[in-house]
């Protein structure tokens, strides 16, 4: 490697701007209720950037990538995040559950909106728990039990990727029942897309979990919950008792 990790970065940052657009930059914003700060760079552009990269960073060690992610992750910037979030999911033979502690750090301290936490960790969470599931399932569950809304986001949206092909299904139901509750509709959203993800494959065993607690399961996240359902089903389970 001839380019520090910064000089790296800094490439990335100059190839990312320079296809960026005003136009882009303010699309971007509509999808936050929060100020997020973004280049301005189509996601297809973003993918061709990290790729571009790809030989470079394949050829570092484990904890140069994880710095060069961290760099990257300082800027605040959402397309450098989403970079990393391209990257790691093919470096799977490199994570081990040994990494989650420095993964819980990046939602805690950068990961600090909806795509930058979905982008992390429905692909490399979701993978490092179906490779790990016994290290990795414990973590989830106290990230529920956390009061940081993007670790409780988090904990959810990683199994997104399994409970489509219906994996995990216990595991689910315990998260969502963990934040079943939570007055923040993001994490509501969460734990909502990851009930529907399941129901693709066990539409009967969640239409039950619903039921049981659609007096008390937030409206937001019960119709995320229920999207793939039939009308008659959803309007079951939208019915108040």
């Amino acid at each position: 490697m001839t380019a520090s990790l910064p000089e790296l970065a800094a490439q990335i940052r100059e190839d990312l701007v320079s296809q960026s657009s005003e136009r882009n930059r303010k699309s971007f914003g509509r999808f936050f209720k929060e100020p997020v700060a973004c280049h301005g760079v189509k996601t297809p552009l973003v993918g061709k950037i990290a790729k571009s990269f790809w030989k470079t960073v394949r050829e570092l060690d484990k904890d140069q990538i994880f710095a060069l992610c961290q760099e990257l992750y300082l800027s605040d910037f959402c397309e450098e995040a989403f970079v990393v979030s391209f990257w790691l999911p093919n470096l799977m033979d490199l994570l081990t559950p040994g990494d989650l502690p420095l993964f819980k750090s990046w939602l805690e301290k950068y990961l600090n909106n909806w795509a930058k936490i979905d982008g992390f960790c429905v692909q490399t969470l979701g993978g490092l728990l179906e490779k790990y599931p016994e290290q990795v399932i414990p973590e989830l569950f106290s990230w529920a039990k956390s009061t940081h809304l993007w670790l409780k986001r988090g904990s959810a949206v990683s199994f997104i990727a399994p409970a489509k092909r219906g994996k995990f299904l216990p595991e689910i139901f315990k998260i969502a029942d963990l934040l079943l509750e939570d007055p923040d509709d993001l994490v509501q959203k969460g734990y909502g897309w990851m009930l529907k993800e399941a129901s693709r494959q066990h539409r009967d065993e969640v239409l039950e979990f619903v039921l049981m607690r659609k007096n008390r399961m937030p409206r937001t996240a019960l119709r995320y919950a229920i999207e793939l359902m039939p009308p008659e089903l959803k309007a079951k389970a939208m019915k108040r008792d």
